[in-house]
């Protein structure tokens, strides 16, 4: 039995939630592999009942559950922490220790994209860098000790470059068996020569992986001109969210973009997109990416625990959307078609049920 937990969020995410589990209940009827799913609040609507925006029953809840879907949130909207206003992918991050953020981007039939060619996973640190709440243990990594003067603190540590680096590499190993790590060494000679060293000596516990360093203006570059010469791309976390969403514009856009937090023995499945709030409402928004991301957490609970069958369901649904999407009739309005967020969710259930 495989129970996931459904966290619908805010603006879009109610109704890309609703879509997201019409293709859950048919892909359990048509590969029947124990999948249930339930649902609990989060974010604006958790603060109106609860006076917070991630409870601890959820959060509770949330642990136990074999893995989480988790809709988009609109953190900009949320009062201050001591109000009650946490950023629940934050929360889960630190408090489940997801390090890797693991964001495929990949040209696909039928969606219109800048790129040609793509078929590359960017694997992000999710718990270091500059991003001021994955740096200090009490207070923000950003502080002004003076109303002219604002430093921020980079955190890098061996273990966790070493971690995400095994991870990024046993990806690499299941896929073409190249890696590219990011870096800014050239000029961030301490910090990124550490995450540097650290990757590549994990790294080389994957036999037989062919490594190269590229410097992260080089890598904005060639990103455009020759996308198709990448496999995995590796890097901290500010250049990661940077090129994770370049990669994303140029395969088609964010409303394809797949994305999986995941730690050692737990992952989320989340969007890489946000919470839309002026589309909130008008059965218009994108499914596809949330789907995605699930389709992601599945496949990654399968090789956890070794289940061929959760596996093969997990393909199986991001080859549903792939023929959706291949469709007109199964496209939304922000991949050029005029599907409605429900119509686009039964296209994929429609998809399942043609290749159960």
């Amino acid at each position: 039995m495989m129970k996931l937990l459904l966290l619908p969020g805010d603006g879009i995410g109610p109704e890309i939630a609703d879509a997201v589990e019409h293709v859950l209940e048919t892909l359990e009827r048509t590969h029947q592999i124990g999948l249930s799913v339930e649902r609990d609040l989060i974010g604006l609507e958790s603060l109106r009942t609860d006076g917070i925006t991630l409870s601890e029953a959820t959060f509770g809840r949330a642990s136990s559950a074999d893995g989480v879907i988790l809709g988009p949130v609109s953190t900009a909207d949320y009062p201050a922490p001591a109000q009650g206003g946490l950023n629940p992918s934050a929360e889960f991050r630190k408090r489940l220790d997801l390090y890797a953020n693991i964001r495929p981007s990949r040209t696909r039939p039928g969606v219109k994209s800048l790129a040609a060619s793509m078929d590359l996973v960017i694997v992000r640190e999710n718990t270091e860098g500059f991003y001021a709440d994955r740096t200090m243990h009490m207070g923000p990594g950003e502080f002004m000790p003076t109303p002219d003067l604002a430093l921020a603190m980079r955190k890098i540590t061996r273990q966790g470059s070493e971690r995400i680096g095994r991870s990024a590499a046993a990806l690499a190993a299941g896929r073409r068996g190249k890696l590219a790590i990011v870096t800014k060494s050239n000029v961030l000679k301490i910090t990124d020569g550490l995450f540097r060293n650290a990757v590549q000596s994990a790294a080389r516990d994957e036999a037989g992986l062919e490594i190269e360093e590229v410097l992260v203006d080089a890598m904005a570059s060639l990103l455009v001109r020759e996308p198709e010469r990448f496999d995995v791309i590796v890097t901290t976390n500010m250049f990661g969210d940077i090129l994770s969403n370049l990669a994303a514009e140029l395969s088609g856009g964010l409303g394809v973009a797949g994305s999986l937090n995941a730690g050692d023995t737990c992952a989320i499945a989340q969007a890489s997109h946000g919470s839309a709030p002026t589309l909130a409402g008008r059965n218009v928004a994108n499914p596809a990416a949330l789907v995605l991301s699930t389709a992601m957490l599945m496949g990654w609970l399968g090789r956890r625990d070794g289940d061929e069958a959760v596996i093969d369901a997990a393909v199986r649904l991001e080859s549903a959307v792939d023929a959706a999407l291949g469709q007109a009739a199964g496209r939304t309005i922000d991949l050029g078609g005029s599907a409605t967020t429900a119509e686009a969710g039964k296209a994929i259930a429609a998809a399942l049920r043609g290749t159960a």
